[in-house]
């Protein structure tokens, strides 16, 4: 099934069960391996699919998701994620700005925070305290951060093509430090998208309720620790993306009333 707006290209194979919706593009010799019979892929809405690349049985590929020359996707790729490699492998997210501009560390009385493009999310930075014994950062809730912790957990362990995260909170506040090593964080407010590397332990970023967060880009060390203004509730997370959208957008209906 093929929808309005879609484009492939010469060369190309779109398999029969292949489910292609609204202004798909595939690129010359890619493959959409559905042959009859088999479990559909399923392309979303504005999909990229780049020359060559082979997109294997079964796997689905979200709306404004980008598959880059070459590369075997084995696995579904999520909303505006952008994949390469083989096995296929997320480097990046359509309409993500750079990473925050860096900032010089802070002195040992100050502390730095600084805005981002996304509604209300913001990068920090904790004081270093140097020691002959080893250096020490702090950070005070309520007054650096915006919000008493109940709860905490710690990532680590992942693999680097992994992908953590891919939700948002209704009503709980996270902060976020990577505590070892490195990872990057997308942050999404269903306008606005940043990318903020997180790779020293003074540094830390604040997600509010309804920011759509990903974890991502972890080094093989890496120990991501989170702080949570709220108990562990299922009820309060949103997984679908685009169910996200929608609450985006009644919210901002219902402000403007």
């Amino acid at each position: 099934m093929i929808g309005p707006g879609c484009y492939v290209h010469g060369g190309a194979y779109v398999g029969a069960a292949a489910v292609l919706e609204s202004d798909v593009d595939v690129a010359p010799n890619a493959v959409l391996d559905a042959p009859p019979g088999s479990p559909s892929v399923r392309v979303g809405s504005g999909v990229r699919i780049g020359a060559n690349a082979t997109i294997c049985t079964g796997v689905s590929l979200a709306a404004m998701a980008r598959v880059r020359p070459g590369a075997v996707v084995t696995r579904d790729v999520p909303p505006r994620a952008i994949v390469e490699g083989n096995p296929a492998a997320i480097i990046g997210y359509v309409g993500t700005e750079s990473p925050a501009p860096e900032f010089a560390a802070p002195t040992v009385a100050s502390s730095r925070i600084e805005p981002t493009s996304v509604r209300d999310v913001t990068v920090h930075r904790f004081p270093v305290i140097p020691d002959l014994r080893g250096s020490l950062t702090v950070g005070e809730f309520q007054r650096q951060i915006p919000f008493a912790p109940l709860r905490y957990f710690m990532v680590f362990g992942v693999p680097s093509r992994e992908i953590r995260g891919e939700h948002a909170h209704l009503a709980c506040h996270q902060f976020l430090l990577c505590v070892h090593g490195s990872c990057a964080v997308v942050a999404d407010d269903g306008d606005h998208r940043v990318e903020v590397v997180l790779d020293s332990p003074d540094k830390g970023i604040h997600l509010p309720p309804m920011t759509w967060g990903i974890q991502y880009k972890y080094s093989s060390d890496a120990v991501l620790l989170v702080f949570a203004s709220h108990h562990y509730d299922a009820a309060d997370y949103v997984r679908d993306y685009d169910r996200f959208l929608a609450l985006v957008r009644d919210r901002a209906g219902e402000a403007h009333r």
